[in-house]
């Protein structure tokens, strides 16, 4: 039952963006690049977000684009997608869930029909896999050898992003007639994120890791999130008695459902954010997506809209003050080159 008193705030205001992106990232995105030219089909898996970075190494290479974990996402959404995706890119889109195989058959048979068509150009397909963090390009890779040659696991997969951390030096054979070879990548992160609703959806789906980010806000955000989808599924979870949008009364409310007290008997409430996040990601809310997919959402995000639903609203004194801040983080870095903060420096 949904109380009368109960209101949803009209917009989440938040002024920071996420970003990571170390040092393995930038050479495997190099790597890639230098790869391209021994490599038949891009399958590129998206996050929250497609990365452009792709977009732009991968765009003269017959690419398919792969939404895996399709058992969390919202089932509705896949053809407005599919559609999307076929009128702005020319590109097709399946959907697969790796730890069931399904339609992971479709993405080798795309592969293996070149050669069939043309094997004389094709004696052999190469396909490398580019993605996000903890988009499941491991799995799928796995799962595509499954089915293609009844073996086992042919990478190591994990539940934190970048587990695979550099572009496999070996092919891995997924098909044997025809021939069909997979190049393993490490997950690649936009380099920097400037939208913070784009940040906060690439952090609550696992694409960056959580120590990075503030777990109670990401909490914050996708109690808004649910509450402005109708989905109010979290009060019977927790025992609640009525839905809340408000985070300080939901985080001590789930310490005591799952005993995440500190010393002294005090709730601990980024565990029970964490716990609350981590329900999202194993789908214990329902088939989910974060972003803006109906077709207005979708032609907004590919005309270069961005991909932000503008659900994020700053005010323009938050606006003045990461402007300034921005400012006075270069003055000081160009006053700590010179030596002005430690009395070295020289004064006029």
């Amino acid at each position: 039952m949904i109380s009368p008193l109960f209101t949803i705030r009209p917009n989440f205001v938040f002024d920071k963006a996420i970003n990571w992106f170390p040092g393995h990232m930038a050479k495997g995105l190099r790597v890639i690049s230098e790869r391209l030219s021994s490599v038949d089909v891009v399958v590129e898996i998206p996050l929250s977000s497609i990365n452009n970075k792709f977009e732009d190494i991968a765009k003269l290479k017959d690419r398919i684009i792969v939404y895996n974990k399709a058992d969390l996402a919202d089932e509705s959404a896949q053809m407005s997608i599919t559609d999307a995706f076929r009128e702005y890119r020319k590109q097709r889109v399946i959907f697969t869930d790796a730890n069931t195989d399904k339609n992971v058959k479709m993405i080798i048979d795309f592969a293996a029909n070149k050669a069939i068509k043309e094997p004389e150009k094709y004696p052999y397909v190469t396909v490398m896999v580019v993605g996000m963090p903890n988009v499941g390009k491991s799995s799928l890779i796995n799962s595509m050898r499954r089915l293609g040659i009844h073996k086992g696991k042919a990478v190591k997969t994990g539940a934190l992003p970048g587990v695979t951390r550099s572009v496999s030096a070996t092919s891995i054979k997924v098909s044997e007639d025809p021939t069909v070879y997979l190049i393993d990548t490490p997950g690649v992160m936009i380099p920097h994120i400037t939208d913070p609703v784009a940040s906060l959806k690439v952090a609550l789906t696992g694409g960056i890791r959580d120590h990075l980010s503030d777990e109670e806000i990401m909490a914050d955000y996708l109690l808004w999130r649910l509450n402005n989808f109708g989905n109010f599924s979290y009060v019977e979870k927790f025992k609640l008695s009525h839905p809340t949008d408000s985070i300080e009364f939901l985080l001590p409310e789930i310490s005591k459902r799952i005993g995440a007290l500190q010393k002294y008997g005090e709730y601990d409430l980024n565990k029970s954010a964490i716990f609350f996040i981590k329900q999202f990601r194993n789908g214990k809310y329902g088939r989910y997506t974060l972003d803006d997919v109906s077709p207005e959402g979708l032609k907004t995000y590919f005309t270069g809209g961005g991909g932000s639903d503008k659900d994020i609203i700053m005010s323009k004194n938050q606006r003045k003050k990461l402007e300034w801040g921005k400012v006075m983080e270069k003055r000081l870095n160009r006053w700590k080159k010179h030596g002005y903060l430690t009395g070295k420096g020289k004064r006029s």
